[in-house]
Order: C-alpha cells, then structure tokens, then sequence
C-alpha cells in the first residue's frame, strides 16, 4: 500500500479546486453578458461544431428524499407534477441554443445528471430525449450516458434510454455498509443493486459504472474492504472512487452526522487500501478518483494520452463545446463559461421569457486558455509542455514551490515542461495550483473548496 508522510498530508491537505475548469467556477470575472455569451457559442461553433460536434448536460434536479452527504444542486420533493413544466423548459432552453447554431448540429453525447435523472418518468425522459435528438445528428462515435438510482431506475427507465441510443449507466452506490446508509441517508440493498446492474447489462449496455465515496461516516478499512467484495461480484466496467466533501456551511445537513467522520490520516488510508483492492480487482487508475478495467475506453485513451476532462469527468470526447441545459448547469465553449441560475422557479421564468438563465460566465483570454491548456494535460497525462516565455513568467514565488515539490520527489521540471511522479500523483491539485493565475493572491479556503487529499 502507498502511503503519504504525515507531514506532507498535514502540510498539502488543503482546501483545492478539482480543476473540472480554469479558472474555477468561484473565480469567473462575470464580465459576460447574454449577446456576448450567444457570440461566443456562435464562434465555438463555426469553429469546432463541424468536426467536434456538441456536448449537452442536462441537469435534472428533483429527488424525492434527501441523501445528507449530497453536495449537488438538488430540490426534494414527492410531487411529480414537477415533471413537465421543467421539461418543457429544457426544451426550450435547446430550441433557443438551436437558433444560435443556425444549422443542424451534430451531438457528440448527452449526459443526464442530477439531483436523480430517474425521479422523472420514463415517458418525460422519453418526450425531452426525442425532441433533442430528432433536432440533431448523432455522431457514430456518440456516448449517451445517464445518472441512475438503484432504488427507482425500472426496467421501463433502462429500456426507454436503450431505446433512445444511451449505452452506460451511473449508479450512485457510495458504500455498502449499513451503518453508512443509515448515517448519510442513502438506504439501497446490495441486491437492489445487483437488479438494477443485471437489468442493464440484460439489456444491452455497454458499460454500468459504480459511484463510490470514502470519508463517510463510519467507515473503516474493514468496511471498505467489504464494500469492494460487494462490489467485486457485479464487476462495473468504471469506478468514482470519490472523496467525500465536507463542506456544512453550504450544505448544513452535513453536519447530522460530523462526529462520525474519519480523521484525515484514517480518510486518506480508506483510499489507498480502497486503490489496492482495485489494483487486485484488475482496475486501472485513470486519474484523479477514477478507474476502469482494462480494454475500457478510458484506459486506452490514458495509455494515448488522448484523455480529456470537463465538468462531467474524465471522457475520451474531444469535444469542445458542451452546453449546459437545466438549472445551475455550466456550459464550456472553449472561448468561455457560462453557468445558468441554481434557483429553478427562476431558471423556468427566465426561459419562459426567451432569455438565457446565466447567472455567471467568464470570458477567456489568452492567458487563461493557455493555463486550462496546461492544467488539464497535468490531470488527464501528468505531463505538460511549456514554452520559454511561460517558463520565464511564473515568478519567483511559483518557481520556488516548485522546487519545493521536485525536492520532495513529487515532480520534475525543466525548461520544457513538467511531469508528475508517481509520489506526486495524490497532491496533483496543489501542484496545479502553483499555475493557477487567478487565485495567486487570494486564499482559497474562503471559496468552499473541499480539501485537496
């Protein structure tokens, strides 16, 4: 098993963006508005639409109980008749972004996520799904991939998807353990799951992937340990071997279960004994918290180095372009970030009036392009090339925690670039902090980022 000094992980375990982009969400200069935005997505897509096609992400964002440990945007309810008017406005949201293109795009795949993607009927997904899809051209090389629930994903969600071209299917496990459900209230019976797991295979998809979470409450290496040999029965094609965020002042339910927590020396150990018994499962890391057996397309994109990384995860899609559709959903067209209103009700009005829902963007510029450029290669290859000028323009404090790190053996640089080692690879987001531009002055704790390790 690897294992981290206890100086460094006290030193390094720091409150850290996860680089989903650059400059992270908090950190958008909010210098865009929505002519700028729809110029913007007019540009990405003469330039890249053609050959790269569209990314969508549809956040659905009802559930009907609330998990406690859930960071995401997210509204519980039992009422059902939420369904339609959000659908209705998604719909919308994409009729207007099809204005913009002014030509039939080409979708390079669709992701649902939530909140819980199955709290909507089949018949709802089926209405949104069709509308989208018939307004577009698939890509042959298209992945449509959805967030499922084992405990309300039927075989009529999982048939209706198929049906409609989704090939992988998310299941949210997070642990197996009893006592953890009970604690984060996440309640779904291994065989619940196992169904659910079987359904899809039974029916055709190429790939059922697990959502796991070490740092929970009542967790230890033993419960893990049996976490995985639950796990290891129904062999899921990729694994999110997530840390948990404790953030409670954003999401005060947290705190229900606060003194059940793992130190930090016991969360960090929950996931190096969780890498080994992947390693011994046959799963391969692919990068931060992900893995994925061998002949997985993400693993022969790692071995590549064509692996790309946006707000959805790591993904072999080059794509980019990827529209956000759905409250507080973020869309990323190269050139600039926009993300839509938390607040549903406002989401739906602000739809209803044909206005974009944006309730912040960033505008990217050179720098910022060039840094994202650098600081995804880090993530998905652990390896970056720089030219002499951004080699000479880092400044002294940089350079000096740089060196500081090659010192520890966790990275080694030159004039040409920089790669991380394999001691390295648990701190990567400090080390991409060293470029991250806009935070150099600014504290990063006060931004609620979950810690780095």
């Amino acid at each position: 098993m690897t294992t981290i000094s206890p100086k460094l992980l006290q030193k390094y375990n720091v409150p850290a963006p996860r680089y989903t982009s650059y400059p992270t969400v908090p950190l958008w200069s909010d210098d865009l508005s929505e002519n700028g935005w729809i110029s913007l997505v007019q540009k990405a897509f003469e330039d890249f639409g053609e050959s790269e096609g569209v990314t969508l992400y549809i956040h659905l964002p009802y559930c009907e109980s609330l998990c406690t440990y859930c960071g995401c945007n997210k509204r519980i309810t039992k009422n059902h008749k939420v369904e339609t008017p959000y659908i209705t406005s998604i719909m919308n949201e994409w009729e207007a972004y099809l204005k913009i293109f002014d030509d039939r795009p080409k979708l390079a795949g669709i992701h649902l996520g939530g909140g819980t993607p199955t709290f909507f009927s089949p018949e709802s997904l089926k209405e949104m799904l069709s509308f989208i899809i018939g307004s577009a051209e698939v890509m042959p090389e298209a992945e449509l991939s959805f967030e499922g629930h084992p405990n309300n994903t039927t075989r009529e969600h999982l048939q209706t998807l198929f049906d409609l071209g989704f090939r992988r299917v998310s299941y949210g496990i997070q642990d197996f353990n009893e006592e953890v459900q009970k604690a984060i209230h996440r309640i779904q019976p291994f065989e619940r799951v196992k169904e659910a797991t079987d359904v899809a295979r039974e029916i055709g998809y190429d790939s059922v992937n697990f959502d796991l979470i070490y740092g929970l409450p009542h967790q230890t290496l033993e419960t893990i340990k049996a976490t995985f040999k639950k796990v290891a029965k129904l062999k899921p094609d990729r694994i999110a071997f997530y840390s948990y965020a404790h953030l409670p002042a954003a999401f005060p339910a947290q705190r229900s279960f606060e003194k059940f927590l793992p130190l930090e020396s016991e969360k960090r150990a929950l996931y190096e004994g969780g890498k080994v018994l992947l390693s011994e499962m046959g799963y391969f890391e692919i990068g931060m918290d992900h893995f994925a057996l061998p002949n997985d397309p993400l693993n022969k994109a790692k071995e590549n180095k064509t692996l790309h990384r946006n707000f959805m995860g790591y993904t072999t899609s080059p794509s980019k372009i990827l529209i956000g559709l759905g409250n507080s959903s973020i869309s990323d067209v190269y050139y600039a970030y926009a993300q839509n209103t938390k607040e549903i009700d406002l989401y739906k009005e602000q739809i209803s009036l044909k206005h974009f829902a944006i309730s912040k963007g960033h505008r990217m510029s050179k720098e910022d392009i060039k840094t994202r450029h650098l600081i995804l290669n880090l993530i998905c290859n652990q390896v970056a090339e720089w030219d002499f000028c951004y080699y000479s323009l880092l400044g002294k404090k940089n350079w000096d925690r740089l060196k500081v790190f090659k010192e520890e053996g966790l990275i080694e640089f030159d004039s040409k670039g920089i790669e991380i080692l394999p001691a390295g690879l648990p701190f990567i987001r400090n080390i991409c902090m060293v470029f991250d531009l806009s935070m150099q002055e600014k504290e990063s704790a006060k931004f609620g980022f979950s810690r780095s390790i």
